[in-house]
């Protein structure tokens, strides 16, 4: 099943990177990003709620929904910030968030995504960015199902919040840095 975006015009990403906070954190500040929602995809449970998720049996993956706009950003380029701010070399890992939850991956939305995701992995691998291979799984297109409202700008209402300071403030100056010129203004 195909995400349709909200607006005509706008293509959706539907990427699990970690912590669906830190990737939401990230995405939201890139310039040709209209909205990015935390939620979960992947799994086999309707409906899930976050302590379901946490128990590490329904399938689903943390991921974050991206609306933008290609005329502005490339999907190619979205998955190359993509795989710049999170590891995606640890399965089932990032950081200190471990569990089959936190994979790296790509819910690609059709067959044209699935071909640029291929060429950005390849890519990536090709520059020996990371160590070890990389392992983001490319799955199918999945039902995405909305994180609980208190997931929602998570990082924006909480970053006196020890895990905001710890994790998600480096991540996102370093990504801040990287992509200055690809920051909305």
């Amino acid at each position: 099943m195909s995400e349709s975006p909200n607006r005509p015009g706008l293509e959706v990403a539907v990427l699990g990177g970690g912590c669906f906070w830190c990737v939401e954190a990230v995405f939201k500040d890139l310039r040709g990003v209209e909205s990015v929602l935390p939620g979960y995809a992947g799994g086999h449970v309707d409906h899930p709620s976050y302590q379901q998720v946490c128990n590490k049996d329904t399938g689903h993956i943390e991921v974050a929904r991206v609306e933008f706009d290609p005329a502005e950003l490339s999907y190619a380029d979205l998955l190359r910030v993509f795989f710049a701010t999170h590891d995606p070399t640890t399965p089932g890992r990032q950081g200190n968030d471990v569990g089959p939850q936190y994979e790296s991956a790509i819910f690609w939305q059709d067959q044209a995504q699935r071909e640029q995701a291929q060429t950005v992995i390849a890519e990536v691998d090709a520059a020996h960015i990371y160590d070890a291979p990389i392992v983001t799984k490319l799955l199918a297109p999945a039902t995405f199902w909305p994180a609980e409202d208190y997931h929602r700008d998570y990082f924006a209402l909480h970053p006196e919040q020890g895990y905001c300071q710890f994790v998600i403030a480096p991540k996102v100056a370093k990504f801040r840095k990287q992509f200055h010129d690809r920051l909305k203004r």
